[in-house]
């Protein structure tokens, strides 16, 4: 066996055997399959993808690969997103599941391109530290029922050196490598249940709604193979979700919709993937679990949580800065907002300094976007659509007026929620 007859087995468009998997990733992570073969070798996966049998596979090789946690707590409920732009769901969903008493015990992403991390934006906060022992992290979980940080230990030492290759060989978007990457480090996490909110749209990973579901399935799939509850929700990411864009910006809209006074989307999505999450933990019906998450929402329970949260990871929730530098862009037309473009939205704020084109970028977090307004508002000219917060760099006013589309006709709000894959 040897890794050049797998890639031709494979350039010919044949099923490759759980063994033959095995051989490449075991033989990569060895040293022994050079980066030039495993990049060809990811290539043509993308180019000819694989079956849901190979997938799976791929999957369980990859999980694996390196150590599993295995928590003492119960009931243990993780929330991954596929990343987009505003996408803050976690700061404000950990806290609010958790204080329902339902354990989220996570592990998250730094951001990458247009996207932001959660552990970018819960780094804003002076003090707050993602790196901890595998014994903090669990005593963490079982004292106050919430703790969030980086990868730690080994864990799937496959993905992470197969996803540096992917990163520079153009091959991030392929649907069987984004399911055995995300359901390989959830898998490992050691929870019990697993809510995934697959964004769809200009600003997401996956554009095509057809990809989507196919992603949806098969990571559901995946994850119920292994005994545990899966479910994903698709949610339009072709506007920015919420209103702000960057890494403090977003923490404060996230204690806003703490306290009952976030954008009507945030708060949308939420109790949607709350409800899921607090039905898988306490196992009630998910009309009962989005009551409990509704109440909770707007009771100050989820906010408390929240701050002895922070607290418990060093942080200091006073001590939250913002640019020092604002700039209003005002709108040159009156009419309704047909497109928030969440990919140039997102590529501006990343401009600024809120997000990295390599790992090795330092990100400032007092920078970003606030938007005034959502598709399908009415605006009058002169009347602000957004404004820029700024430290040492700047953007113009045309880069972001390009980014909104406003047309005479009027326009009806986009549907979040596209579908749901249990």
């Amino acid at each position: 066996m040897n890794i050049l007859d797998i890639i031709e087995k494979k350039e010919k468009g044949e099923n490759l055997s759980k063994e033959e998997i095995e051989y490449v990733i075991n033989e990569f992570l060895a040293g022994n399959i050079k980066d030039y073969q495993m990049s060809a070798f990811l290539t043509e996966i993308d180019l000819l993808g694989l079956s849901e049998e190979e997938t799976i596979n791929l999957t369980d090789i990859m999980l694996n690969s390196g150590e599993k946690i295995k928590l003492d707590i119960s009931p243990i409920v993780d929330k991954h997103s596929t990343g987009g732009v505003g996408d803050k769901t976690t700061i404000v969903l950990a806290p609010l599941v958790a204080s329902l008493g339902v354990n989220v015990a996570k592990m998250s992403g730094r951001g990458l391109g247009h996207t932001g991390g959660t552990i970018d934006k819960l780094e804003s906060i002076e003090g707050f530290h993602t790196e901890m022992s595998l014994e903090k992290f669990e005593n963490q979980v079982k004292e106050i029922g919430i703790a969030l940080v980086g990868q730690m230990g080994n864990l799937v030492p496959a993905d992470k050196k197969i996803y540096a290759l992917r990163d520079v060989t153009g091959t991030v978007d392929s649907i069987p490598l984004i399911a055995s990457s995300i359901m390989s480090k959830k898998l490992a996490s050691g929870a019990d249940s697993i809510v995934i909110d697959l964004k769809v749209g200009n600003g997401a990973l996956v554009n095509s709604l057809e990809e989507a579901k196919e992603l949806g399935n098969l990571m559901v799939k995946i994850g119920k193979m292994n005994g545990k509850k899966t479910a994903c929700v698709l949610t339009n990411m072709d506007e920015p979700l919420g209103l702000a864009v960057g890494n403090a910006l977003e923490v404060k809209e996230s204690i806003d919709a703490l306290n009952g006074k976030g954008p009507k989307d945030l708060e949308d999505l939420v109790i949607e993937l709350g409800g899921l999450m607090v039905s898988f933990g306490k196992n009630i019906s998910i009309e009962e679990a989005k009551t409990q998450v509704r109440e909770t929402l707007y009771n100050g329970k989820a906010y408390e949580k929240f701050k002895e949260w922070v607290r418990a990871q060093g942080g200091n929730i006073d001590k939250l800065e913002i640019g020092p530098n604002q700039k209003e862009i005002k709108s040159k037309e009156t009419g309704y907002i047909q497109k928030i473009n969440a990919l140039e939205i997102g590529k501006l704020a990343r401009k600024l300094g809120a997000g990295r084109l390599t790992k090795e970028d330092i990100i400032n977090p007092k920078v970003g976007i606030v938007l005034n307004h959502k598709v399908g508002d009415y605006v009058k000219e002169g009347e602000t659509l957004l404004t820029v917060y700024y430290d040492d760099k700047i953007i113009t006013d045309e880069e972001i007026l390009e980014s909104i589309t406003i047309t005479k006709e009027e326009v009806s709000k986009p549907k979040l929620i596209i579908d749901i894959i249990k």
